[in-house]
């Protein structure tokens, strides 16, 4: 079951909703950085390219991933982030099918 009051208070906010965007297709949104297709993109590019610190951008990834919308993964030093899509896709059907 998904969270959809948690889900529409991370999509309040610009950034996280960049944030998203950018991994949808990290690739193109990351260019020469490590992206990791298994994993997703680590936490330092995500910073980098909002040109936030990194206490701030970690605020706002912590609300993505608490949502669900966010996967986090720890390799050793690095955290990883990618897009949870199964949580993406049931939170715009069930948005769909209410609204």
């Amino acid at each position: 079951m998904i969270d959809t009051d948690l889900i529409h208070k991370a999509l309040a906010n610009p950034l996280r909703r960049d944030i998203l965007a950018w991994l949808k297709v990290p690739a193109e949104a990351f260019p020469g950085r490590f992206v990791d297709l298994g994993r997703g993109v680590p936490m330092h590019a995500i910073q980098a390219r909002s040109g936030l610190s990194q206490s701030t951008v970690s605020v706002h990834v912590a609300l993505l991933v608490e949502a669900r919308l966010l996967v986090s993964t720890r390799v050793g030093q690095w955290i990883f982030l990618a897009r949870n899509e199964e949580v993406i896709r049931s939170f715009a059907e069930q948005l769909s099918l209410n609204l």
